[in-house]
């Protein structure tokens, strides 16, 4: 089954209003916020920066940016309007923040024109990520910086032994929500090709055992894709749900993804 986000506009509206919830959620972590706060660390903004947040959702990076020492400016784009209204709701009071839609691969905006460019969880649903590197490359400025970060989604499990069932709703997860689960290991290689000069990177595992509050939730939305698909019956996704919110109210719960940060400017 392909990614949710490559066909946008056939996701139902319900679905996208869970979405919505869960990138608030997830950036509310404090495995997430920590990540945030590190790699954001490692890029070095000019003074009165201005900040391209591409893929911005419904915009906690974006908010983020523009509190961040030296930013003057952060625009936040994404293909989804009902994000980007979320996004403006929640960013209203912030005057040096706005929002607007744009394809990755086809930015509506000058050569040269950015100092910083942010993708955050992006590319490994994007088909065809060099267009949106190429695009990143021509926005920066001479010198620029573009900051990645992403899941390396082959890392993503909760099995707590060989043939967990609960290991293959994060398989359905992973099929239903992600375009290329090994994107993030080819990215220097891809940023090298792309004419930008890779600066460093790090390692930032989410890692739950007790309140789960992201990677229970990929159990259960794995569940029901492999309901929505017919892989398995309501009575089998009830149980498997009914099994990982068991783990989490006893203690026994344990869900893990690495994530990755690269840090890379345009020569």
């Amino acid at each position: 089954m392909p990614d949710i986000y490559v066909n946008p506009d056939a996701i139902p509206a319900a679905q996208l209003d869970d979405m919505k919830m869960s990138l608030e959620r997830r950036a509310a972590t404090p495995q997430q916020s920590a990540a945030l706060q590190s790699y954001l660390g490692d890029v070095g903004f000019p003074e009165n920066a201005r900040v391209l947040d591409i893929g911005c959702g419904t915009g906690p990076q974006s908010r983020a940016l523009a509190a961040w020492p030296g930013v003057g400016e952060v625009i936040g784009v994404d293909q989804l309007e009902p994000f980007l209204e979320r996004a403006r709701e929640l960013a209203s009071e912030i005057p040096n923040l706005s929002f607007q839609p744009a394809d990755a691969r086809n930015l509506p905006f000058e050569d040269d024109s950015f100092d910083v460019v942010v993708l955050h969880t992006l590319l490994t649903h994007v088909p065809g990520p060099e267009g949106v590197l190429a695009e990143v490359y021509r926005v920066l400025k001479p010198g620029g910086r573009v900051a990645i970060y992403d899941g390396d989604f082959s890392t993503m499990s909760v099995a707590t032994s060989d043939a967990d069932p609960l290991q293959g709703c994060i398989e359905a997860f992973v099929e239903g929500n992600v375009h290329d689960k090994w994107l993030v290991r080819r990215l220097p290689a891809m940023l090298l090709e792309a004419g930008f000069r890779p600066e460093g990177s790090r390692s930032h595992g989410h890692l739950e055992t007790d309140s789960p509050a992201l990677t229970k939730g990929w159990t259960e939305r794995g569940a029901l894709y492999l309901t929505q698909w017919g892989r398995i019956d309501q009575a089998m996704a009830d149980a498997l749900v009914a099994e990982g919110r068991r783990r989490a109210a006893t203690g026994s719960f344990y869900g893990f993804m690495n994530y990755v940060s690269i840090i890379a400017s345009k020569t």
